[in-house]
């Protein structure tokens, strides 16, 4: 990996919970569970698999919660592939204010930077070598989106002459696996939703370049998603699962 040999792995953990059916907690998102595993766990150990081992996790809604969770696995022996770093970056900051708030941790030229309830198949250290090469302030993971719906073509004659199920649509998404240089610090405000101007100033800048992955990927967005995931991991089906 070069001089920059360890990039440190920034986690946006800060988003407010997502309430699981048949209980009156809600937990912060990155602590809902799959497996027995909280969803920001497996992200984790897929960083750590690739060599990046680094994490600084930018906490918010329930953040003491996620702090707690990682000193009690400490204590089990169960974190020894990570060292964390805790932020504080508030419980209203959108993700473009979390990112610059985080940049005094920042040393290195480059660093990972990604969501907490996002999983995929990717090679890390790919991503890491294609943002090198390519010179760039960011790079983007662009995954392929699929339909949420069966999608029917119609001919003239009101006879439906196609149906697809749920089929992979034309056009890419953002996949929120990110490999930014520090100058990105340069484009954000502490009032910026990362996704919107500071992104939109890149492509402007032609700073922003996409690393198209094919592979598995999945956002846990919903409760039926986590059912769909802990499915994947009870029937050894779960493509993540690199390490």
């Amino acid at each position: 990996m070069g001089k920059d040999a360890r990039p440190k792995v920034v986690i946006l953990c800060g988003g407010k919970g997502l309430r699981l059916s048949g209980s009156p907690i809600s937990l912060p998102k990155p602590l809902v569970e799959i497996g027995r595993k909280p969803i920001l766990w497996h992200l984790m150990k897929i960083y750590a698999y690739y060599g990046f081992p680094d994490f600084i996790l930018c906490l918010g809604y329930k953040g003491d919660e996620i702090k707690e969770y990682f000193a009690q696995i400490a204590q089990e022996g169960d974190a020894a592939d990570f060292n964390i770093e805790f932020v504080d970056t508030g419980l209203e900051t959108q993700t473009g204010g979390r990112v610059k708030l985080i940049e005094p941790h920042i040393r290195e030229e480059h660093f990972m930077l990604t969501y907490a309830d996002g999983l995929a198949d990717i090679d890390i250290r790919d991503l890491y070598n294609f943002h090198i090469c390519k010179k760039k302030i960011m790079t983007m993971t662009c995954v392929r989106a699929f339909s949420q719906f069966g999608l029917a073509h119609i001919d003239r004659s009101g006879m439906i002459s196609s149906f697809k199920q749920k089929p992979p649509l034309p056009t890419w998404i953002n996949g929120g696996f990110f490999v930014c240089h520090r100058r990105v610090f340069d484009t954000l405000h502490k009032d910026d939703t990362l996704e919107e101007r500071p992104l939109q100033s890149l492509i402007h800048a032609h700073q922003l370049c996409a690393y198209q992955f094919k592979g598995f990927w999945v956002c846990m967005d919903t409760y039926k998603d986590t059912i769909t995931l802990n499915d994947m991991w009870n029937q050894n089906q779960a493509k993540w699962k690199v390490w």
